[in-house]
């Protein structure tokens, strides 16, 4: 299983996308549409549990519909509203986003009488987590679609193509011209050379916002990706990896604290 993902500007926008694969062959179960817009009302009226009261605990997850409505009157079930560290209120429709939004540390409660755990997540772009949480973060909206081959996977990127879709690659790009002014200065400010070791400095800074390495620190996960640190100076013979790369991760670390902080302030709100 692989997937496919694409941006769009509008909600509207994604679901008419989401809708045009469906009508197209692929299974509503493969399909994940994630979008900014659950209201803290929304939040507030959702029981966590069977056993919690609206409005207790945190403030995620929950059925806030049964499902939602695609272009040509499709519909996806399993709709999840939840609190996603460093974005705020999501909207996650099918299983494959709830599961993928838990890996950014949210907790989900899906409709549609389907357990998360029987979601199918093989395939999901964990990697590419921090990415769709960016466009989430500017109002934008994402579709994920599985597929069995890289030739459907060919076929469903021209459909998203023919839609207007933003690559996640364009999206990447975007998010790094955003932040690599600020990130050059505090690296020059080291006395080191940000022209030579970007590359490094910036796969450091993502590796910091992938789900599995995400809140920890460096130390902590060195060992899991000293092999990715071998092949890198095994690419670059000559080159000084590790000291950029752990620069970028401290750096990525720090700005994904500064991310859930600015989201704590709503989280508190729909509390009380």
């Amino acid at each position: 299983m692989t997937s496919v993902s694409a941006v769009f500007a509008s909600r509207d926008d994604a679901e008419h996308a989401a809708g045009k694969l469906a009508s197209r062959g692929l299974p509503k179960e493969r399909i994940t549409l994630l979008s900014p817009g659950a209201t803290a009302k929304e939040l507030q009226s959702i029981p966590i549990s069977e056993a919690e009261q609206p409005g207790e605990g945190k403030a995620l997850g929950g059925v806030v519909g049964a499902a939602i409505g695609m272009a040509g009157g499709f519909e996806l079930g399993a709709l999840a509203s939840v609190l996603v560290p460093g974005v705020g209120p999501v909207v996650a429709v099918g299983l494959a986003g709830a599961a993928l939004l838990g890996l950014a540390g949210a907790e989900v409660g899906a409709s549609g009488g389907a357990a998360l755990d029987n979601a199918t997540t093989e395939g999901l772009p964990a990697d590419e987590l921090f990415v769709y949480e960016d466009a989430l973060r500017r109002g934008r909206s994402v579709v994920i679609a599985l597929v069995d081959d890289e030739a459907h996977a060919a076929s469903v990127r021209r459909w998203l193509e023919e839609e207007c879709a933003e690559t996640v690659d364009a999206a990447r790009k975007q998010w790094w011209i955003g932040l690599r002014r600020p990130e050059e200065e505090h690296y020059s400010k080291l006395g080191r050379d940000f022209q030579e070791d970007e590359k490094f400095y910036r796969m450091g800074f993502e590796a910091a916002l992938h789900a599995r390495t995400r809140c920890k620190e460096y130390d902590q996960v060195l060992a899991e990706m000293s092999s990715d640190l071998e092949e890198l100076e095994q690419r670059y013979p000559g080159s000084d990896v590790e000291e950029p790369f752990r620069r970028g991760f401290e750096r990525g670390r720090a700005y994904y604290e500064t991310l859930c902080s600015q989201t704590r302030q709503p989280e508190q709100s729909v509390k009380t």
